[in-house]
């Protein structure tokens, strides 16, 4: 089978080895003979393996003691009501930045709960979301802030915590950034991230937060519970325990390429390869502010919608695949996570210039 490259946003490309390493221990993990997608959460095989990824994840982020980590089923987008009824519960006022799509969703969904006022402080709305807003001094008391960090959608991207948010409680939605960016898990209250991106397959939600915020919680759902999932150590029922297995490879995989900081590096290199060729090109065009453009979601466009629909054809005959932009921001999108090679980058930016040159005169 020819190589190809797979650059969607989500369910995402998982490292090759780690794959590999998948398909070998399908049938017996371990050498117990049962495959890891029959064992029971409950027997030693599968706290062995938490444990483990639990303990590479503390590494990789550089964890403080302080915060537990949990591994949780919703997707990020429970996380957008879970996080509200557990931590809303003194004023019932929560801060949301408006950088787009997924925090649009968040607001959505926490304006449904009531007794919960959700205000938006800042919006990106004015730019059309292709820059971030300027975020004003708070003198408002919220119960916390609620901070979209990267914008898979839009292409934009928080490199690092916004200044008048330094000294207030953040809720952060890292999903498409996590493990890819070297942030410091001290400036956050709680951290959340779907699996599917850069961690792993859908069905896993990580979640990181202060032990201190399990003070005072409402008595809630189990399922819905900080404090009862805390406790039973992500094991109120049965956990995702495929996912959770991969996602431990995969975070050993990470290691084993220097950690955070090394995946960092590697991701400026292969983004920054491809926003150089958008910017000496004729025909496509980055509509996001340089200052704002992701790491890992790369949105670009020709300015025509013929032109883009025959380029994602195009592409995908020559094995990149996954390339059509959200319905939303229309165009081509390159989602360009941890596991996706130099390699298939630089593919990539070949075929865009051989597919500019058979469109030559076509200006932005």
């Amino acid at each position: 089978m020819p190589q190809v490259y797979n650059f969607a946003a989500g369910p995402a490309v998982l490292p090759a080895e780690v794959v590999k390493q998948v398909q070998q221990e399908l049938t017996s993990y371990q050498k117990s003979g049962m495959s890891i997608l029959e064992i029971s959460h409950r027997s030693s095989l599968f706290t062995n393996l938490q444990t483990a990824a639990e303990n590479d994840l503390r590494q990789l982020m550089q964890i403080p003691v302080d915060y537990d980590v949990l591994f949780l089923q919703g997707g990020a987008t429970l996380q957008f009501t879970m996080t509200a009824l557990n931590l809303a519960h003194k004023t019932g006022k929560i801060a949301f930045v408006d950088t787009g799509h997924w925090s649009q969703r968040a607001i959505q969904e926490a304006s449904l709960l009531p007794d919960i006022k959700p205000t938006v402080i800042a919006s990106g709305k004015e730019s059309k979301f292709t820059a971030l807003p300027d975020i004003p001094e708070i003198s408002e008391n919220f119960d916390y802030v609620h901070l979209t960090i990267n914008n898979t959608i839009e292409g934009t991207m928080y490199h690092q915590l916004p200044v008048n948010l330094k000294h207030q409680s953040v809720v952060a939605d890292m999903s498409s950034i996590i493990l890819g960016y070297n942030y410091q898990v001290k400036d956050f209250d709680l951290i959340y991230a779907g699996a599917q991106k850069n961690i792993g397959p859908a069905g896993l939600t990580v979640v990181i937060l202060k032990h201190e915020l399990l003070k005072n919680i409402p008595d809630l759902p189990a399922m819905l519970s900080y404090p009862k999932q805390v406790k039973k150590n992500s094991t109120l029922n049965t956990p995702p325990v495929f996912a959770i297995y991969t996602a431990g490879l995969v975070f050993k995989w990470l290691l084993r390429q220097g950690g955070v900081a090394a995946m960092q590096q590697q991701n400026e290199i292969k983004a920054q390869l491809l926003y150089d060729e958008i910017a000496n090109s004729k025909l496509y065009h980055s509509p996001v502010t340089v200052a704002d453009r992701s790491l890992t979601n790369i949105p670009f466009v020709t300015g025509s919608k013929e032109l883009d629909t025959e380029f994602v054809v195009r592409a995908t005959e020559k094995g990149l695949l996954n390339l059509k932009g959200h319905r939303l921001v229309g165009g081509m999108r390159a989602s360009l996570y941890n596991a996706m090679p130099l390699a298939g980058v630089k593919q990539l930016v070949e075929f865009m210039q051989q597919f500019e040159m058979n469109h030559e005169g076509v200006a932005k």
